[in-house]
C-alpha cells in the first residue's frame, strides 16, 4: 500500500478517535494539525502523499479530535486526549509536529507529559490570546451560527493563504465551498472556540526537550509575532518565513525539510 496508510478508530474507556498511521520507519511522529471544517477520516493517502518525507523512517500518526466533542472542551482537554491515545498506543518518546491549533495542543503534551515529547515543532500557532486571533476565531463561528458557509471559507482561504496563492486558485473557490462546508456545525464551533481558550506563556520553560518554533510573517490569524512571543520565552530556535502567512506549512517548499533536518539532528 502507498505509504503503508491506515486509517484507524482508537477505542477505549476514555475516548473514540479516528486517526491515520503511515510510514515504513520505526521512530514515532506526532502530527497534529489545526482547525478545519472536517475531519481527517478518508484523507490519509493525501496526508500521507504531503508528508511523505517522513514516510522511510517514521511511524507517522495523525489524531483527530475525538468523536464526541463537549461544549466547553478546552485545548488543554485535547491535549490530553491524544496523551491518552499515545499511551494505549504505547507510544513514548516521539516527535511532535504541532500545526496551529495543533500547536496549541502540543505544548500542552510538552508541558503536562514531558516522557511523550523527543523533540517539538511548533508551527504558525500561539500561546495566549491576541486581539487577532481573537476577532477571526470569532467571525468564523458567527459566519457559522448563520450558516453563511460562502464567506466562512472564503474568509478562511484569504486569512491563511498568501495573496500569490490566492490568485491561483481563486477560480475553485467556488468548489472549496462546497468541499469545505462544515459537515458538523456545532462541532465546528465548539472546536473553534476552543482555540481561545489556548493559554501556556507563563508554563513555557515546563518544556524542556528541544523546540523549533516556525511562523508565518504575514499570518493574518495569529498574528505576526504570535510565534516570536514563543521562541523569546523559550529560548528556542526560530524561523519565520517573512512573506508567508498561516499557510506557510503548505506553502513553504522548504517546510517539511526544515522540520524533518530538526527532529534529525
Amino acid at each position: 500500500m502507498l505509504y503503508n496508510v491506515k486509517e484507524n478508530t482508537l477505542n477505549s474507556a476514555d475516548i473514540q478517535m479516528d486517526y491515520i498511521t503511515f510510514g515504513y520507519g520505526t521512530k514515532p511522529l506526532i502530527m497534529i494539525q489545526g482547525l478545519n471544517t472536517n475531519g481527517i477520516k478518508g484523507a490519509g493517502i493525501s496526508l500521507a502523499f504531503m508528508y511523505r518525507i517522513f514516510a522511510k523512517d517514521y511511524k507517522v500518526y495523525l489524531f483527530d479530535r475525538r468523536t464526541n466533542i463537549p461544549y466547553d472542551i478546552t485545548v488543554e482537554d485535547l491535549a490530553n486526549d491524544i496523551a491518552v491515545a499515545m499511551d494505549e498506543l504505547n507510544i513514548k518518546n516521539a516527535d511532535i509536529l504541532g500545526v496551529s491549533m495543533g500547536g496549541m495542543i502540543a505544548q500542552y503534551i510538552a508541558i503536562n507529559r514531558p516522557d511523550l515529547v523527543h523533540r517539538l515543532v511548533l508551527a504558525v500557532t500561539l500561546c495566549q490570546n491576541n486581539e487577532t486571533v481573537i476577532s477571526v476565531i470569532n467571525n468564523w463561528v458567527n459566519l457559522t451560527i448563520k450558516e453563511d458557509y460562502k464567506t466562512l471559507v472564503t474568509d478562511m482561504s484569504e486569512k491563511l493563504y498568501s495573496e500569490k496563492y490566492l490568485n491561483r486558485y481563486r477560480p475553485l473557490m467556488p468548489l472549496l465551498t462546497l468541499l469545505q462546508k462544515p459537515k458538523d456545525k456545532q462541532r465546528f464551533i465548539t472546536l473553534a472556540k476552543a482555540c481561545l481558550t489556548c493559554s501556556t506563556y507563563e508554563n513555557l520553560d515546563k518544556i524542556k526537550c528541544p523546540v523549533l518554533v516556525i511562523g508565518g510573517g504575514e499570518d493574518k490569524i495569529v498574528g505576526k509575532i504570535a510565534c516570536t512571543e514563543i521562541a523569546e520565552k523559550t529560548g528556542c530556535k526560530i524561523h519565520i518565513y517573512d512573506n508567508l502567512g498561516h499557510a506557510a506549512y503548505e506553502e513553504a517548499k522548504d517546510f517539511n525539510k526544515r522540520v524533518y533536518d530538526f527532529f534529525n539532528k
